[in-house]
């Protein structure tokens, strides 16, 4: 068996792809807090889902649910968080690192 050169992709053209789901994704972003948990990544590179809840609810009506699906998204569908489980059994998620220059461009933090 061999591997078809359409399914082998460049570094580039994944990070092409990526960007390209990250820009539809914000793109329905109505009301702001999907480009706010983005910079909380940005800002704070590593964090729980009650950390991002504490942060976003100073800010909007957030629950825990709705954010813990949010960031499920981030993670698996458009893929560039990167999940930790500590030793208390809770998940830290981090902005992977080949990604932040993308991540920063798109929502504009520095």
């Amino acid at each position: 068996m061999t591997f078809d050169s359409k399914l082998m992709r460049s570094p580039s053209e994944i990070k092409r792809i990526v960007e390209g789901r990250l820009r539809f994704y914000l793109s329905r972003d109505r009301t702001g807090i999907r480009r706010e948990v983005l910079r909380l990544f940005v800002k704070l590179r590593s964090l729980t889902i009650a950390d991002l809840v504490a942060e976003l609810q100073t800010q909007f009506a957030v629950t825990f649910h709705a954010i813990a699906s949010m960031v499920g998204i981030i993670a698996s569908r458009i893929g560039i968080l990167r999940a930790q489980r500590n030793a208390d059994g809770v998940h830290n998620y981090e902005l992977k690192e080949k990604y932040f220059d993308i991540v920063v461009r798109i929502v504009g933090v520095s």
